[in-house]
């Protein structure tokens, strides 16, 4: 029987991938900026409904070139949470900031915004929540304290393609969002990042901070790095982009599986989107009392989950030292208790009975 991965790739056919990068091999134009960097742009700027979207080579890069961009200054505290992936506070760190970690809420794994104005100092210049799983960190609440004090406000929301809250798009919240656009995402580049924002000065900054600082063959302004997208990448894009609303269906489709199966069984927190947030479903995250247990038995038969995320930032051998995990003592806990199981739109329903029946402890 075949292994069953966490996620799947999505992949357009073939057929229609060799058709897009065709005129590539005409014109060997195969990387800066070139007709299907741009094409992919305007594309997703349409689909996202933002003003500007900046492409880059992943989405690490997006975050860290969105941390200078915005000009935050050197030695800034940046408050963000411990339940993330490795990027969003490597990226503060790399940049010369200092990481200040704020607790979670139990309902939807997102910054605690109660706790926000309790972690600002003189210090502080921005905040970076994530929307975590594609729920929606309080972003009013968020944009409220971020004015008081002004701050700038970076969301990671490489987990929230295509989500909308209260109608609008996640994207349009904050100074910036940063997309990842990794093969394991629901909308995918194969590698890729994007920086979405309303400020066009913003773009011309990006521009130079992933193209060398060079603005003409004889004019280099600034010192920047190399972080471009290539064309085959963006030719991924647009036919991933052209099936994405279908991916989400199909994703939506196995999502209920799920619920109708797990919910209400005892033992088991399922994730919950609130009323106001149409989501993407990209992850089916599930809290247990036994998730190492279970993790096991899944692995036994031949099913990869992930604890996604353990452990929390602050207990990375790389910030341990440096940081109390017990002051974040929702995020600790959710992280030895988190387990998203498979999920992409082609997940058969019978492998999702399966899954849950190891889950439940029924099979």
């Amino acid at each position: 029987m075949e292994r069953i991965k966490v996620t799947r790739a999505v992949l357009p056919d073939l057929a229609e991938y060799t058709d897009e990068i065709r005129e590539l091999w005409d014109s060997h134009w195969i990387t800066n900026m070139g007709i299907k960097h741009d094409e992919l742009q305007k594309l997703l700027e349409e689909y996202l409904e933002v003003k500007h979207v900046s492409l880059l080579c992943n989405g690490h890069m997006a975050l860290e070139n969105a941390l200078e961009a915005l000009e935050i200054p050197s030695g800034s505290e940046i408050i963000t949470t411990p339940f993330t992936f490795a990027s969003t506070v490597h990226a503060i760190v790399r940049k010369g900031y200092k990481p200040v970690f704020c607790d979670i809420r139990t309902e939807d794994y997102t910054i605690d915004t109660t706790k926000l104005e309790t972690l600002i100092s003189d210090k502080t210049s921005a905040i970076l929540p994530v929307h975590v799983y594609g729920n929606v960190c309080d972003v009013d609440a968020i944009g409220e304290v971020a004015k008081r004090h002004g701050l700038k406000v970076i969301y990671d929301a490489a987990h929230a393609f295509g989500v909308r809250y209260k109608g609008r798009s996640v994207f349009a919240y904050g100074d910036a969002s940063i997309i990842s656009f990794h093969a394991t995402k629901v909308f995918n580049t194969i590698e890729g990042g994007a920086v979405c924002h309303a400020d066009g000065g913003l773009t011309d900054k990006l521009y130079e901070l992933m193209n060398f600082g060079i603005r003409s063959e004889e004019s280099i302004t600034s010192v920047g790095g190399n972080a471009k997208m290539n064309e085959f990448c963006a030719a991924m894009g647009i036919c991933n982009l052209r099936h994405i609303d279908e991916e989400i269906g199909k994703r939506k489709a196995v999502y209920e599986r799920y619920v109708s199966n797990l919910g209400g069984v005892d033992g088991i927190t399922l994730n919950k989107y609130g009323p106001d947030i149409t989501p993407n479903y990209s992850y089916f995250p599930v809290l247990l009392d036994n998730r190492d247990q279970v993790f096991e038995r899944l692995a036994q038969s031949g099913i990869d989950a992930r604890k996604y995320f353990y452990p929390i930032a602050s207990e990375y051998e790389c910030y341990k030292d440096s940081f109390d995990s017990s002051k974040t003592p929702v995020a600790l806990d959710v992280s030895r208790k988190i387990l998203t199981l498979p999920m992409y739109g082609d997940l058969s329903p019978e492998d999702v009975d399966r899954i849950c029946g190891i889950v439940s402890g029924e099979a």
